[in-house]
């Protein structure tokens, strides 16, 4: 078979490691693992969710709803927009896949900030386009630098902010100015996975809105805050005829049955976001209190994990992984001496710090 040429020199995106794969490596009992690599929720989903999924078991042996019709109509009135300004994604990077698919090719450019989320550059090969990656500015993105590197042949630029892997966060002026700046035929994905981990954050929803850049579409999750990262529950927000085109190129049920049925109720559970957002900011006080006291490098981080650095980031991994606790090397991200640590319980905190004081002596 002649495969696509393409697909010889992609890369592949490495997820963190699941608990059951290191305890079978390892021979260590899955139980007393803990997983602090993939920025997952430290609760789990909302009991409104589970109750919710229970009771739509039943109805697996049907074709779940093509159109979303109620998560889109619920989801439109929390966000202030219409049904008609979402897609919905089997998680957020499907969006970024129904980006591509509309508008990268051969010969076309991708703009995105040096240390940017994986995914990124590989949709951008995927589909033959080239990637103009520019360089960070104290490890985020540097907005006027990314302007300065858009050429004719650019069709996306992607920033994600707050920024995975490195947790910093764009001031909101250059932010604004940036987006005003991008050019209108060039397509700017604002990536919010992050967004809910924020007190004050840039609410660009009603550029959208009033269609000001239609140019533009903001990218969220139920993966993180709402702790539905199994189930993939993505979704963007842009302009009605850019969406448009994106319906055509998803495909159909995308979303499944107990997938809508769990974020529809993890809507309603304010105050499982609201035990999420405490713990969260208490856990990162938790770290860089200790990093300090350690003498340990780290970037103070908007979201809800903390990059540490260690020396060799891949040795301290494995360290770690032997002591039951999982967390996130970055060589991948081209910081070798970095990990990144997931926010988790107070317990769990405090079972990686003894972990990670341990590996480093």
């Amino acid at each position: 078979m002649k495969i696509n040429p393409t697909l010889k020199d992609l890369p592949v995106y490495q997820p963190g490691r699941p608990i059951e794969e290191v305890a079978r490596e390892l021979g260590l009992p899955a139980a007393g693992i803990i997983k602090l690599a993939s920025n997952e929720n430290p609760f789990g989903p909302s009991l409104l969710a589970l109750a919710a999924m229970q009771k739509a078991l039943a109805g697996v042996n049907l074709y779940p709803d093509g159109n979303a019709f109620y998560l889109k109509q619920k989801l439109a009135a929390k966000l202030g927009v219409e049904p008609a300004n979402l897609i919905l994604g089997n998680g957020s990077n499907e969006i970024i896949e129904f980006a591509g698919h509309a508008l990268l090719a051969p010969g076309t450019d991708v703009v995105v900030s040096q240390y940017c989320f994986a995914v990124y550059p590989i949709v951008t090969k995927l589909f033959g386009a080239n990637l103009i990656t520019v360089p960070a500015k104290n490890y985020g993105h540097d907005l006027p630098a990314m302007l300065k590197a858009i050429t004719p042949r650019t069709r996306i630029v992607f920033v994600a902010n707050p920024n995975n892997p490195t947790g910093t966060r764009a001031p909101r002026e250059e932010v604004i100015r940036f987006i005003n700046d991008v050019p209108d035929d060039v397509l700017l994905v604002m990536d919010e996975a992050y967004i809910d981990f924020l007190n004050d954050p840039v609410d660009l929803s009603p550029l959208v809105r009033q269609s000001v850049r239609p140019n533009l579409i903001l990218m969220r999750t139920f993966s993180k805050i709402y702790g539905l990262a199994g189930l993939r529950v993505g979704y963007g927000i842009g302009n009605p005829d850019f969406v448009a085109a994106l319906e055509k190129i998803r495909q159909p049920f995308n979303l499944n049955l107990l997938a809508q049925t769990a974020a529809l109720a993890a809507l309603d559970d304010v105050e499982h976001v609201r035990k999420t957002r405490r713990n969260n900011f208490a856990g990162l006080e938790f770290f860089e209190r200790a990093f300090r006291d350690l003498k340990l490098e780290f970037i103070p981080s908007a979201a809800n994990f903390i990059l540490v650095r260690v020396g060799n980031g891949r040795k301290i991994f494995e360290a770690l992984q032997k002591q039951g606790v999982i967390v996130r090397p970055m060589g991948g991200y081209q910081l070798p001496e970095w990990i990144r640590i997931s926010i988790g319980t107070p317990e769990e905190n405090e079972r990686c710090l003894t972990a990670l004081k341990v590996a480093t002596r």
